[in-house]
């Protein structure tokens, strides 16, 4: 307990999934939440459930696709905690899933939208506040596909690379601040992402899981928390020596 006792952190997708997860165990660990996301029933609920353990949290509408809004609710953040240490950009989309040659300009740009200019837009953002606090930790959640591809999602797979190197480029420019910029890979982690992306492609959510597990030398494929202690551990004093680094979560997908 108390991993990151006093901190005030950011988490954007807050609401379901690996950001959910991410949210309730950073306020374990003593952290103050700000969970933000559209989808505002889950995470109204998530700040509820956070405080319903005796956390700190509260929530934001945020889309992370509007520079204005974003620049208005990180400001209201700094206002209710007086500090923003830990940003965690987590929002995201998986987008169409066809060969480039029948992708949309729309389809293309509504991926790149929240995940890349969604990164792009907190990390500027947030990078007032965390010098003002002396230097804080921003985890990019990238992917699996970040780092390797298959032939399907092309604007995923196109916005987790951006994300990667966003990641290291930041993690130069702002290693004179204090402030560390790292990416987490995860592998295929069981959220409504994933389980909607299945749905989506005509494959039976079951029967979908038992071939992504097949995929993972460990066996199976991950879950939320398995992310979140990343996740968590990056947020942490415990990586005041990491930066511009890429932290894989995959049950071994891309040791191949």
């Amino acid at each position: 307990m108390g991993r990151v006792e006093g901190k005030v952190a950011v988490v954007t997708g807050g609401a379901v999934g690996i950001g959910r997860a991410t949210c309730l165990l950073l306020a374990k660990e003593g952290a103050k939440v700000a969970v933000t996301d559209v989808l505002d029933k889950e995470g109204e609920e998530v700040g509820g459930e956070i405080k319903g353990f005796g956390g700190v949290a509260k929530f934001w509408h945020l889309d992370v696709t509007n520079e204005q809004e974003v620049e208005k609710v990180f400001a209201a953040i700094f206002g209710e905690f007086g500090k923003i240490d830990v940003l965690v950009n987590n929002a995201g989309i998986a987008g169409v899933s066809k060969p480039t040659h029948e992708i949309t300009e729309a389809e293309w740009d509504k991926v790149m939208a929240v995940n890349v200019k969604g990164v792009f837009f907190c990390t500027k953002h947030a990078i007032p506040y965390m010098r003002q606090a002396g230097g804080g930790s921003i985890i990019n959640l990238s992917s699996i596909y970040g780092i390797i591809s298959a032939p399907d999602v092309p604007p995923y797979h196109a916005s987790k690379g951006a994300v990667r190197l966003m990641t290291k480029t930041d993690a130069l420019f702002y290693a004179r601040d204090n402030i560390r910029v790292n990416s987490v890979h995860p592998g295929f982690i069981w959220t409504p992402m994933v389980e909607n992306y299945l749905k989506s492609s005509g494959i039976d959510p079951e029967e979908g899981r038992e071939q992504l597990a097949s995929l993972h030398p460990i066996g199976h494929v991950g879950e939320p928390d398995d992310i979140a202690y990343g996740i968590l551990y990056l947020a942490s004093d415990e990586s005041k020596f990491v930066t511009g680094s890429e932290l894989v979560i995959d049950g071994g997908y891309t040791a191949r």
